[in-house]
């Protein structure tokens, strides 16, 4: 038996190309019918991936869980966004979010994607680590809001556990499955995260709230 790893591990740059095969093949995976060597765009789509993730290394942190062979079965990437840099859903989806931030006076945006897990996961937990960690900063900082673009079926499994989301508009066709544009806000989950608190690591919350000093202060 495969054994997962009990907390989640920060990505490296070297690591890069191995998360975007991964997170490419496990969309196609539980989302499409066909075999992967039969999908024309599946190389180029994980080529795709590696630049747009390479693109957002600076700002972001992408955490992984892996087995004791040092395979992934489980990832999320999290983009503080700093207002320049283009965000995949403004380019998929072409929202403009600089109105959304206005109308509800958001102080702090984040931006959540590369939510994978691997069919042969065997942590039952997996699925609420990856979203407590892409979810603690819009709990932790004041007046805050998390932007995705969420895959359907993802999207009902996280409404099931308590995750509550707004939609922003229609859905597209992305790697393989319906993805919807959304956001998350801390009155919509803070009850999920409330509930499944000590599933975060301790390192990764002080550094939160070190952050959240640093801003509130300066």
């Amino acid at each position: 038996m495969r054994i997962t790893q009990n907390y989640l591990e920060q990505l490296e740059l070297n690591q890069l190309s191995e998360l975007a095969k991964f997170v490419v093949e496990e969309n196609f995976n539980h989302h499409c019918d066909e075999d992967i060597a039969t999908i024309l765009s599946f190389n180029l789509d994980i080529l795709n991936t590696y630049y747009e993730e390479l693109s957002y290394f600076e700002d972001s942190k992408t955490f992984v869980s892996k087995d004791e062979r040092g395979n992934f079965y489980g990832s999320i990437r999290l983009i503080k966004w700093n207002y320049k840099i283009q965000l995949p859903i403004q380019k998929l989806f072409n929202i403009n979010l600089l109105e959304i931030i206005k109308l509800k006076s958001i102080s702090s945006v984040w931006h959540i994607g590369r939510f994978a897990t691997s069919k042969n996961n065997s942590d039952r937990f997996l699925f609420k680590k990856l979203m407590m960690y892409a979810i603690a900063p819009i709990c932790t900082y004041n007046n805050s809001i998390g932007f995705a673009e969420c895959d359907n079926k993802l999207l009902r499994a996280m409404n099931l556990m308590g995750i509550q989301t707004e939609t922003l508009g229609n859905s597209i066709t992305y790697l393989g499955s319906e993805t919807i544009p959304i956001s998350i806000e801390k009155e919509g989950v803070i009850d999920f995260f409330n509930a499944n608190y000590d599933l975060l690591d301790a390192n990764y919350l002080d550094q939160l709230k070190r952050n959240q000093l640093y801003n509130e202060t300066y």
